[in-house]
């Protein structure tokens, strides 16, 4: 997966926007306002960040050696995944599914209602 594709697939999720809150390298999605993945522009081979159950995030840097404790994020709680290691688009995808999943449903309800989720 590249930056293009990567990008394109979080922005068709439902109530998902983009912005570069932290520099002008940093892209990063959000649903209703809250962080689901973000990536460098410049070297987006340096990683995907995407939320995780942390239960699940353990066992999948364990099964998998691109995918590591997120990189200045919460690492109980985030992955760095490298997408240039040969990984499918269809696990990235399902990744940045459960993520944008997890995000989402620690939303209050009425928040989800409003964005019509």
């Amino acid at each position: 997966m590249n930056i293009e594709d990567f990008r394109a697939y979080c922005l068709s999720k439902p109530a998902t926007s983009e912005a570069l809150p932290f520099d002008e390298d940093t892209l990063v999605f959000k649903v209703c306002g809250k962080m689901f993945a973000l990536c460098s522009i410049s070297n987006f081979a340096k990683g995907i960040a995407l939320k995780c159950d942390p239960e699940k995030a353990i066992a999948l840097r364990e099964q998998y050696t691109h995918v590591l404790p997120g990189y200045h994020m919460n690492k109980l709680h985030w992955n760095t995944v490298l997408p240039e290691a040969g990984l499918s688009d269809s696990l990235l995808q399902q990744w940045i599914d459960d993520s944008y999943t997890l995000v989402l449903a620690k939303l209050p309800k009425a928040i989800r209602l409003q964005a019509g989720l």
